[in-house]
């Protein structure tokens, strides 16, 4: 089975070293895997992501021009794509630009994303300086605020991107243009940073969270009705795809990077799972293989979350139990009858008897609002919200009881202005099991958008008989 393999690495980097040695592991392998892979066949891409100037899709319509220029001959017609981080985006955000109308025209066969950042990281709104001191993301001194400002969680470039995912995707997967995502859940706790909880949050690899590497999302579209109540528009669902989640690998850097941390010599056990997901999705050459691909990923994440429950962290000082729970995003974005976007709100989740305190203690491990206050994204803790049973530690001693989680999931908003010529109405939408089950989902993100009506005071405007009508009204404090 012959490959062409093109790798593309994530944000701001600086050297083709941040490939580390998965190229040669990958030509190493190849024969015991009966693939056709040589060196030869490996292509290593680089890019100019640390620029204030350089936008997103600069770097995708750059890499078109550097497939027709220095890749794409007569006798090389197909390529496969390995991407690490920002540059699983950045390859999607290609295949949107120049092939979401001819799928069937699209040059690349698969594209095997490395801990991609589809929905945005947390860590992208970061100051520079803040962001710079993160030696597990980036190596420079510079970083690329246009890249940046597309990370962020909920900017309306990823939303653009991953809507049209939802709605598109299955025309890439019906033309045999394969995508996967493989990932890691592990902090690499020498790195962590003390002064930024994102570097070891839970269901995350330090940098991106599961939930956002995940293309398996939802788009759900609430309307508020004439009596304030929210209702379900449309709930939309992006095609299947495989998520592979790869135990004791993080981010990047040497000691655990999911591409980093791979040896060169075939066989290693560093770097062994990653590889042999890696080569399950270069197999893949139908939508039968697909799917069996998404049947084996799925299984095998399974039992890599459940085996890693639990982590014991041993230092010098003392030894720590972390619990390992699974995690789901939801990304708000609001907006008026109009179309414009809201910005100043208050948003609730409730249980099943609509009371925003009734939900089990501990499901909130996250929010952040976009810089624009375009978006609201919540991380919750779905093995919490949802209900798990007791964890227990090695010692035989209870760490967690069970929580019994919620049955119905509703929202209740508070958008401003409330009082005035022009107001928002509390806008509730009531608990259903219905909207659980639509809204969360283990390792993946929920779009939801909501339109709120734009109510008018009767007094904004009025009209009266000239005849009637006291002239000498002041009115300039009519309808406060």
């Amino acid at each position: 089975m012959k490959r062409h393999i093109v790798f593309v690495h994530g944000y701001s980097v600086t050297s083709l070293d941040t490939y580390g040695q998965l190229p040669e592991r990958l030509a190493a392998e190849a024969a015991f895997k009966k693939f056709q892979i040589s060196i030869s066949d490996l292509y290593l891409g680089s890019y100019i992501s640390f620029n204030d100037d350089v936008t997103l899709d600069d770097l995708s319509r750059a890499f078109e021009l550097a497939c027709r220029n220095q890749l794409l001959t007569d006798d090389l017609k197909t390529f496969v794509c390995i991407t690490h981080s920002t540059g699983g985006p950045l390859i999607r955000n290609w295949l949107r630009l120049y092939y979401s109308k001819s799928p069937e025209t699209c040059p690349m066969s698969h594209l095997i994303m490395l801990a991609p950042p589809n929905h945005g990281s947390a860590l992208a709104q970061l100051g520079k300086g803040r962001l710079s001191r993160i030696r597990s993301w980036i190596d420079s001194v510079e970083t690329g605020q246009k890249v940046l400002d597309w990370l962020e969680l909920g900017s309306s470039e990823a939303w653009r991107l991953n809507t049209d995912w939802i709605r598109n995707g299955a025309r890439f997967t019906a033309n045999n243009v394969f995508q996967f995502v493989i990932t890691g859940q592990d902090i690499d706790r020498k790195f962590y940073d003390h002064l930024n909880s994102y570097t070891g949050e839970v269901g995350s690899d330090g940098v991106v969270r599961v939930a956002s590497a995940n293309l398996n999302s939802r788009l759900i579209r609430l309307q508020q009705q004439a009596g304030g109540d929210l209702q379900i528009i449309s709930i939309e669902t992006a095609p299947s795809s495989p998520l592979r989640i790869v135990s004791q690998v993080s981010h990047s850097n040497k000691n655990m990077g999911i591409m980093r941390s791979i040896a060169a010599a075939p066989g290693k056990t560093r770097g062994k799972e990653t590889m042999d997901a890696l080569f399950e999705c270069l197999a893949v050459e139908n939508n039968k293989d697909y799917s069996n691909v998404i049947k084996k990923f799925s299984i095998e994440t399974e039992i890599v979350q459940s085996q890693s429950r639990l982590e014991t962290e041993t230092t010098l000082a003392r030894s720590r139990l972390h619990i390992h729970d699974r995690h789901c995003q939801l990304i708000f974005q609001l907006i008026d009858s109009d179309g414009k976007q809201l910005t100043d709100y208050d948003l609730l989740l409730t249980n099943e008897t609509n009371d925003p305190d009734g939900l089990p203690s501990g499901f909130f491990t996250d929010r952040q609002c976009n810089t624009n206050k375009s978006t609201l994204t919540y991380y919750l803790n779905y093995d919490v919200i949802t209900g798990c049973p007791e964890v227990i530690a090695p010692s035989g001693e209870i760490l967690r009881a069970a929580i019994k989680g919620i049955q119905a999931l509703g929202l209740i908003i508070k958008a401003r202005p409330n009082a005035g010529p022009v107001l928002f109405r509390e806008a509730r939408f009531a608990a259903s099991p219905e909207f659980l089950n639509a809204a969360l989902h283990a390792n993946a993100c929920t779009m939801i958008n909501i339109q709120l009506e734009r109510s008018l005071n009767s007094q904004l405007f009025t009209i009266e008989k000239a005849a009637e009508a006291n002239r000498k009204t002041d009115f300039k404090k009519r309808g406060k």
